[in-house]
C-alpha cells in the first residue's frame, strides 16, 4: 500500500505494442475556426484503421474574397500542428472558397512548408478529382455564399474545363449561418437548381450540412452529387491508399480513385 512519502518504484514490463488503432493511413485537416459541419462529416465517413485529425485556422466569421485570402497567412503553422510524430499520410486545407481565392498551388505549398512530411492537399482539388472522375463536366452549382465569391468559383471552375450551367448561392455572410442551414433545405436547393442537361450536382461549402443527404438527392435526381466535404475525404482516403467502397455517402465512395496523381504532380502540371 502506498502512504504519503514513499517512492514510487515500478516493476519491469514488458509491454506488447501493435502498429496501433489508426494502422491503414492518418489524415490531417485544417478547418477554418467558424466550421460547424465539417469535423462531424469526416468521423461519419472514416473507414476502419484510418485516423482523422484536426487542428483549427483562425478565421473571421465573415466570409468574403478579402477575408478568405487572409487565411494563407498562418497555413503553414497549423499544418505543423497536426500529429507530427505519427505524420498524417494527407494534410487537407478544409475550405473550398478560399482553396479557389488563394489558389490550391500556393496553399499546397505552405501545408508541405509546415508538414514536409505529408502529401499537401487543399478541398477544391478534391472537388476537381471527383468530377473528374465521374467525368462531370456539365455541372450546376450550389453555395451558401455572397455572390462575390459565387464569381470567382464560377471562373475558377470554367477555367478548369467545367461547363457552369447555373450557379445559385445563398448570399450568407458568416460560417456559423453557413452550418445552421438544415439538411432538407439543402436538398431542395439542390433539385430546384438543377437541370435535365448537368452531369452532376455540386453543393459547395465545407461548413455545410448536405452530405446527410447526398444520397437522397442522388436517388431524386438521377445523378452524381458531389459536397465538398465529400469530395476532399474521398480525395484524401485515395491518395492515402484506402480505396474502401464507403455506403451511404454518394456514388462516388464506388470509384477507386487510382488515376489521382500525387498533389506535387498536380501541381506541377498546372503550372506547366
Amino acid at each position: 500500500m502506498f502512504k504519503s512519502g514513499d517512492t514510487v518504484t515500478s516493476q519491469n514490463w514488458s509491454p506488447l505494442l501493435d502498429a496501433g488503432r489508426h494502422h491503414r493511413a492518418r489524415l490531417g485537416f485544417i478547418l477554418m475556426s467558424t466550421d460547424l459541419a465539417a469535423e462531424v462529416d469526416f468521423f461519419d465517413m472514416v473507414p476502419p484503421g484510418v485516423a482523422v485529425h484536426i487542428t483549427r485556422l483562425k478565421t473571421e466569421d465573415y466570409t468574403t474574397n478579402e477575408t478568405l485570402a487572409r487565411h494563407i497567412d498562418h497555413m503553414a503553422d497549423a499544418a505543423a500542428r497536426i500529429q507530427r510524430d505519427l505524420a498524417p499520410d494527407v494534410v487537407s486545407y478544409s475550405c473550398t472558397s478560399g482553396s479557389i481565392v488563394i489558389g490550391e498551388d500556393k496553399v499546397m505549398a505552405e501545408i508541405a512548408k509546415g508538414a514536409p512530411w505529408a502529401q499537401p492537399m487543399c478541398l477544391v482539388q478534391g472537388v476537381l478529382d471527383a468530377l473528374n472522375a465521374l467525368t462531370a463536366r456539365r455541372i450546376v452549382v450550389g453555395t451558401p455564399y455572397l455572390d462575390e465569391v459565387n464569381t470567382a468559383e464560377a471562373e475558377y471552375l470554367l477555367a478548369k474545363g467545367f461547363d457552369v450551367l447555373d450557379i445559385q448561392g445563398l448570399n450568407l455572410s458568416t460560417g456559423t449561418e453557413m452550418g445552421q442551414v438544415t439538411p432538407a433545405f439543402w436538398k431542395d436547393f439542390a433539385l430546384a437548381i438543377d437541370r435535365p442537361d448537368a452531369d452532376a450536382i455540386f453543393l459547395s461549402c465545407g461548413g455545410i450540412r448536405a452530405l446527410e443527404v447526398v444520397e437522397e438527392i442522388e436517388a431524386a435526381a438521377g445523378k452524381p452529387v458531389i459536397t465538398s466535404n465529400q469530395a476532399q475525404f474521398w480525395s484524401c482516403l485515395r491518395r492515402a491508399g484506402i480505396t474502401d467502397e464507403i455506403s451511404g455517402f454518394g456514388q462516388i465512395f464506388q470509384n477507386s480513385g487510382t488515376d489521382l496523381l500525387p498533389t506535387t504532380q498536380t501541381a506541377a502540371m498546372a503550372g506547366a
